[in-house]
């Protein structure tokens, strides 16, 4: 399996779980090639760089945090590949709006700033039904605080065949317990590529 992780908003692919990721991945499945791109670039170049990724890797599957996740969604529905989304980002845009919207263009990383235009962007490339959910697994927190986990329960149950969510009481937006959850979403990710 060709594994690519997608990193949040503000992030890196230094990102905690990112690397907690890369170490299980190291320690305990040889079977498995991470991928960790920076996603620190306007959205439509994030898709079109990890979509030329996809196509050159065989057995890809994807695992997304908040806005990754977001991405993880409209790849699955280009690509046909399975994925893990982390408490996903469900509006991206409308979050950017109203964090930064009196400050764009937004200075996210030192090659990339936030533009309005770019919030369209977003906008225009969200799907309003997430195609292919079967092959996704939603791993959602009621105490994420940057987020409201109840969009994302309704967005991906209302796919037909909908989503795989599993809704935990309490947590926060980072999900601090990721690793414990890595046995079971690679297994997830395995039985969807078989």
């Amino acid at each position: 399996m060709n594994l690519i992780y997608l990193h949040g908003f503000q992030s890196s692919p230094l990102s905690m779980k990112g690397q907690l990721l890369y170490a299980y991945v190291q320690q305990h499945r040889p079977d498995i090639q991470m991928h960790l791109p920076d996603l620190n670039a306007p959205p439509l170049a994030v898709l079109a760089n990890v979509s030329a990724l996809i196509r050159r890797l065989p057995n890809v599957a994807l695992v997304g945090s908040s806005l990754g996740g977001f991405y993880a969604t409209q790849l699955v529905a280009q690509h046909h590949v399975p994925a893990v989304v982390i408490n996903p980002a469900m509006r991206p845009w409308q979050l950017f709006q109203d964090l930064f919207g009196d400050v764009l263009p937004y200075v996210v990383h030192p090659n990339w700033s936030l533009t309005a235009a770019q919030l369209d962007d977003l906008a225009d490339i969200a799907l309003p039904v997430a195609q292919d959910a079967d092959k996704i697994l939603v791993l959602l927190q009621q105490g994420d605080e940057v987020l409201d986990y109840r969009e994302a329960q309704r967005y991906y149950s209302a796919a037909s065949p909908s989503a795989m969510i599993m809704t935990e009481a309490h947590g926060n937006h980072a999900m601090d317990d990721f690793a414990d959850k890595i046995p079971m979403l690679l297994q997830f990710l395995s039985d969807s590529l078989a």
